[in-house]
């Protein structure tokens, strides 16, 4: 019998983070607590940009992006949020989006997989994802619930089962 596997990878959707980001820039433009503060959600190349007049105003920009992320169903630790910085009278934040798993972050969860999981179970580092094959599907699935009960840095999806 073949190996069964799959992939894991850390790959945000670009429509729906798009889709937050439409769903955040009408919240922020009708909001109360935003008017004459220059409060603005935008892209600006692959990275987001929100501006504000204040530093707590721009922390709540912050805020409203997130819990449009969230709704969407894109986990937080795809954010790459900077930390707000003073741009002449206004203060910005940058927040990137964090697509494939780093190479640090790769060997940790492999370690993770050889020390904790089934004994059945290979990790392979491809690129920015990792291959996990192993002769049992069952072995399969338990490696799956052991990761997502680790506290990772990054959002991890499972693809490709077979």
């Amino acid at each position: 019998m073949a190996d069964s596997s799959f992939d894991i990878v850390s790959k945000v959707d670009k429509m729906e983070a798009d889709n937050a980001v439409n769903q955040a820039q009408k919240e922020v433009a009708q909001r109360y607590d935003f008017k004459g503060v220059g409060a603005s959600i935008e892209w600006s190349g692959e990275k987001l940009l929100l501006k504000a007049s204040a530093e707590e105003r721009v922390k709540a920009v912050l805020e409203v992006l997130e819990s449009k992320m969230i709704k969407r169903g894109i986990s937080l630790r795809s954010l790459d949020t900077g930390e707000p910085y003073a741009s002449g009278k206004e203060f910005r934040i940058e927040v990137g989006l964090k697509n494939g798993i780093g190479s640090d972050d790769a060997k940790k969860i492999s370690k993770i997989i050889r020390d904790e999981g089934p004994k059945s179970v290979k990790a392979q580092i491809q690129g920015d994802e990792l291959r996990v094959t192993s002769k049992s599907r069952d072995d399969l699935q338990a490696t799956m619930a052991l990761l997502k009960g680790k506290d990772l840095d990054v959002a991890l999806q499972f693809v490709n089962f077979r």
